[in-house]
């Protein structure tokens, strides 16, 4: 489980060491609406594709290793020519979860994904949601961008619950949350 505090430290990690994060999921909804809602098993962040080596070393010294590839990975090759992984979960001896997607950003400032994303993109406007962890500010995706990441697929009760709490809080529409 990733608490208040785990997900603070590790934003903050990142962020301090100049790598961008955009938070999604179950903490990214819980930022929007500026509180906790519910236990989250992990902490979802996107981050730039670049930043993903140096995203590896830092996490890795804190004691986090590659637990699983998600389905919809797909193999990148980086500047240097390594084959690089776009969408995993990383885990510690503790338990916590982080799971990590990659994008680029295109001369728009729209989140290109570097996984299979079905060729859908972030615009912008979507990767300039802004939220609160115990306090403290964190980017995120927009509401509008988090529901639309959570339809077309069976959800989970818990997952249908957080978006009725982003349609009360920002009084935006939930379509084909099944």
């Amino acid at each position: 489980m990733i608490n208040s505090q785990d997900a603070v430290f590790i934003y903050k990690l990142l962020v301090e060491n100049d790598i961008p994060a955009w938070l999604t999921g179950g903490w990214g909804i819980d930022a929007l609406l500026g509180e906790q809602t519910r236990p989250h098993k992990d902490l979802d962040v996107i981050v730039l594709f670049d930043d993903l080596a140096r995203l590896g070393e830092l996490l890795s010294r804190e004691g986090f290793s590659l637990k699983e590839l998600w389905s919809e990975n797909r193999w990148v090759s980086d500047a240097q020519g390594a084959e690089t992984a776009t969408a995993f979960v990383l885990h510690d001896l503790d338990g916590r979860e982080i799971d990590v997607h990659a994008m680029r950003l295109d001369e728009q400032g729209n989140g290109i994904p570097a996984w299979d994303f079905e060729g859908r993109t972030f615009t912008r406007q979507d990767l300039a949601g802004q939220g609160r962890i115990a306090g403290l500010a964190v980017r995120c995706l927009t509401p509008e961008a988090q529901i639309e990441r959570h339809t077309g697929y069976e959800l989970p009760d818990k997952q249908r619950g957080d978006l009725e709490l982003l349609h009360k809080k920002f009084s935006i529409e939930v379509r084909n949350a099944q």
